[in-house]
């Protein structure tokens, strides 16, 4: 066996539907580009600027769709081939097979890490363009504006509601931080204690009666523990086995208590939806206000789009941490199938374990799966439908038509719904 019978879980991730953090920012960039783009059609240099980002980040989701396809795909692989060829190699004593899809797997998950790496960095880099973008748009707003009306007491009263609007988000944001410091600290215990349980001598259940417990590691946790990289997974793996009183109180403490936090967390995430979707709805009314009174309007939808590019960028930041944290698992197997020891060549004491195991990691790579084609095809619906407005011009609509068109983006904005995942996805 290794050395250190350490499990290192920092980059984990706490649940398989992580992903699917992802759609309501797609979903919202291409709105958020919807209505600034009707916003600057009476200033043609600007509608131009807006259009060519919108288009990158169209072409960008399509790259984002292809990489998730192949997290799909190698989802399903780990499912249909890698798992139950390392059951095979079990059942039959023969490592060098194990090896073989072991190996087979490394390149499938080297492969998708480069991917995710180069996507990630894309999306760094356009989200630089935006920025600046957004930059030349608020210099080009200075010098309309010093030829423009002042502002109406309506849009005087109305900037104050906006300004109060964000500073209430400010300290939500900071709230939500705060939840966010909580909830890693809760993850360091629950660290901890998956690696007391992996070490421990402590009586897990059997599987088998006749099965003895291999000294100083529980095997089943353990093998479950490098086949499975999601920590509520882990931990209801480990409820089912542990028959000590004291470790099953450990394991309701340390899951009540993240649920909790997690709880509390969402419940401010809710609160900082709400206050965006008011302070977007004050924006919008001011931003029409100042078009109605010949003025330009403030480009906030932009650096919401800023925000959600962001936040995507952060999500598959994530997800390149996953896949590298996959690759190290899967090189720790392969190490421990091959060691002195080996976990292979001497089953017979683990192997029911080791069965057991494989088919329960399943699961979780299934719901993986799942999640990655949800979110591949949100992307697909935002590459291939959600820029067609970029094929009209805004200043070629009438008042009427471009109310309707105005109010109908407002309408879709306010219908998104936060996924209830969370957003940093909780790791270790």
């Amino acid at each position: 066996m290794a050395e250190s019978k350490e499990l290192v879980l920092s980059d984990t991730i706490s649940r398989p539907d992580f992903i699917q953090e992802l759609l309501p920012s797609a979903e919202r960039t291409a709105l958020l580009y919807n209505l600034s783009y009707l916003c600057l059609g009476k200033f043609p240099k600007l509608e131009r600027l807006l259009r060519e980002r919108a288009v990158e980040t169209q072409m960008l989701f399509g790259s984002s769709e292809a990489v998730l396809m192949k997290c799909v795909g190698t989802s399903d692989n780990l499912v249909k081939s890698l798992l139950p060829s390392l059951k095979v190699a079990a059942e039959k004593n023969k490592p060098e097979l194990a090896l073989k899809f072991l190996e087979k797997a490394k390149e499938w998950i080297v492969e998708i890490i480069r991917d995710v790496k180069e996507i990630v960095n894309r999306y760094q880099k356009h989200n630089s363009d935006v920025a600046k973008s957004t930059s030349d748009i608020i210099t080009e707003k200075e010098e309309i504006e010093k030829k423009q009306q002042e502002q109406t007491s309506e849009m005087e009263a109305l900037q104050k509601i906006v300004e109060a609007l964000q500073e209430n988000l400010h300290q939500i944001n900071k709230e939500i931080e705060d939840s966010e410091k909580k909830i890693e600290k809760k993850n360091a215990e629950i660290e901890q204690f998956i690696n007391s349980i992996i070490n421990t001598k402590e009586e897990l259940k059997p599987l088998m009666p006749q099965t003895p417990v291999m000294p100083g590691v529980a095997p089943g946790v353990a093998i479950f523990s490098m086949i499975v990289p999601f920590v509520d997974s882990i931990m209801g793996y480990i409820s089912k086995m542990v028959t000590s009183t004291s470790q099953k109180s450990m394991v309701n403490t340390l899951q009540a208590g993240l649920s909790e936090l997690t709880s509390a967390q969402q419940r401010l995430k809710e609160r900082e939806w709400d206050i965006q979707n008011k302070l977007m709805d004050k924006q919008l009314q001011l931003a029409k206000l100042k078009i109605e009174n010949g003025q330009m309007p403030c480009i906030s939808h932009l650096d919401e789009v800023q925000m959600c590019l962001s936040r995507i960028q952060q999500i598959l930041l994530q997800l390149l941490k996953f896949w590298r944290k996959v690759a190290s698992l899967l090189d720790t197997l392969k190490q421990r199938t091959f060691a002195g020891e080996t976990w292979i060549e001497e089953l017979a004491d683990m192997k029911q374990y080791f069965l057991e195991s494989i088919d329960a990691a399943k699961e979780g790579w299934t719901q993986f799966g799942i999640s990655c084609m949800k979110a591949n095809n949100i992307f697909s619906v935002q590459s291939n439908q959600a820029y067609k407005f970029l094929e009209m011009s805004p200043s070629s609509l009438s008042k009427e038509d471009w109310e309707k068109e105005y109010n109908n983006v407002k309408e879709k904005l306010e219908n998104i719904k936060r996924n209830t995942v969370n957003e940093n996805a909780i790791t270790l």
